[in-house]
């Protein structure tokens, strides 16, 4: 599990390490992590050149210390002091060291820059200087590097109001922020390289799985397993409109641990499904969890989905299912998975204020309505309404294409009713979804169909095979 805290939490954690260590420790680890960073980064250290954009915090002396471990191993380094309170003795390091202090004129000629501008405590937004600055980088193609976040960015809601840094890499120490996990900052950090620099952490306000994570949680079925035991999803989609989301959103489910899937809906669309996979079963029957709402359109029944909520089964409610989700009842066994626009009107808010505060919005649904919140997206957010957060992060862009949402909700039900909570279920169901996106696109675009195709691989890939990493 990868864990992101909050500023509070990282600042309690530093203090209390810093008063157990001499004086400046602290700093160096992280300097000589940053070096080591920026070194792999450019791909040499002799003869290289590096700007630093230093500000007044830890940041700058950061960034300060790092370039005079740059500087003495050869790289012609350069400091652009953007406050009259740069860190004085890392200033001083790096002069002794042989760097110097110079202008944004420096920056066109440079192989890196290093975004020391502002700590994790600043806030969203650069003044004008340090802005100039990081222009003058985007205007010459230099790229950044930043230490800790890109500068600009709010730490701990992943938003980004004002102007701010895009980075190449960041560069951080002890635990990732969660600004590195949630987009839209997430989006401006680049690859993000963790430094361990020995913090006593709380458990994190933010998580995202890893692959070893994935394979506890999965449910793989035993010898003494059968089809009842393995999981019995039912399965409501489709319609005369979108007959082919029923078939995109079995296929997930069928790619998913369950035993066995039963259709309920139109005669066209259930022959539709048998004739893609004839192992489906049509009609009413028993289920041990339900996925809800994919490609419904007009044929939305508003008082059979209530029914189905105030029932003992878990539920997944996706696309048209979201219209008969209301703030009433016990909904602790629901699990929602809309995209920004679907959110948004649950909220009753514009599309754009859920895309700039993805996980503002997604705890606010998940607590207003008592249901497990699976916000899509390039970053998917998985909010609980105790405020437990997971996020994930592996997927490709090329799975933003039609029908993707049907087989995450598919696959998320057959979890469910492999007998995931849900949380769980939406947290592996996100992972296994985007790992399947990545084999089926391998670099390029890639179907909602061939996304399902791919499911299973992921699954062995990643459940299955015990020396794939994680």
């Amino acid at each position: 599990m990868r864990h992101a805290h909050t500023v509070e939490q990282v600042r309690a954690a530093e203090a209390d390490l810093m008063a157990r260590l001499p004086e400046g420790t602290l700093m160096q680890r992280a300097a000589t992590g940053l070096a080591v960073a920026i070194g792999n980064f450019i791909g040499h250290v002799y003869g290289a050149r590096v700007v630093l954009l230093v500000g007044s915090g830890d940041n700058g002396g950061d960034a300060l210390y790092a370039g005079e471990k740059l500087a003495r191993r050869g790289a012609g380094v350069t400091a652009v002091l953007l406050s009259d309170k740069a860190h004085p003795a890392g200033l001083a390091a790096l002069l002794v060291a042989g760097g110097r202090v110079g202008s944004t004129e420096d920056i066109a000629t440079a192989d890196v820059v290093v975004d020391g501008i502002v700590g994790i405590g600043g806030r969203p937004g650069l003044k004008p200087e340090a802005l100039a600055a990081v222009q003058a980088a985007e205007e010459h193609g230099v790229p950044i590097v930043a230490v800790d976040m890109p500068s600009g960015v709010d730490v701990d809601t992943g938003e980004t109001p004002a102007e701010h840094v895009k980075a190449a890499l960041t560069v951080t120490f002890g635990t990732h922020k969660i600004c590195h996990f949630v987009d839209p900052a997430a989006a401006a950090c680049g690859p993000v390289h963790l430094v361990e620099i020995g913090l006593d952490l709380p458990p994190a306000e933010v998580q995202s799985l890893q692959t070893a994570d994935v394979r506890a949680l999965y449910p793989v079925p035993r010898g003494e397993s059968d089809k009842y035991s393995r999981g019995l999803l039912g399965l409501i989609a489709g319609s005369a409109q979108y007959p082919g989301a029923a078939v995109i959103a079995a296929t997930g489910a069928l790619a998913g641990p369950i035993g066995m899937l039963r259709y309920v809906g139109p005669d066209p669309v259930a022959e539709a499904v048998r004739t893609a996979h004839p192992e489906v079963v049509a009609g009413e029957g028993r289920v041990q969890a339900w996925a809800v709402g994919s490609g419904l359109g007009d044929e939305l029944d508003v008082a059979k989905v209530r029914e189905l909520l105030d029932a003992d089964e878990p539920v997944l409610l996706d696309a048209d299912g979201l219209k008969a989700l209301d703030e009433s009842g016990d909904h602790d066994d629901v699990l929602i998975t809309p995209h920004a626009g679907e959110l948004a009107r649950l909220l009753g808010v514009e599309r754009a204020v859920v895309e700039a505060k993805r996980l503002k919005h997604a705890r606010l649904a998940a607590e207003q309505f008592d249901v497990t919140v699976l916000l899509k997206g390039s970053t998917t957010v998985i909010a609980r309404p105790d405020g437990e957060v997971r996020v994930n992060t592996n997927a490709t862009a090329w799975l933003a294409t039609a029908g993707a949402g049907d087989v995450l909700a598919g696959l998320c039900g057959s979890l469910l009713a492999g007998g995931l909570n849900p949380l769980d279920a939406a947290s592996v169901g996100a992972y296994l979804h985007a790992a399947a996106a990545n084999l089926a696109s391998g670099g390029g675009p890639a179907t909602a169909m061939q996304v399902a195709g791919k499911v299973a691989e992921a699954t062995r890939l990643v459940v299955l095979e015990k020396d794939s990493g994680g």
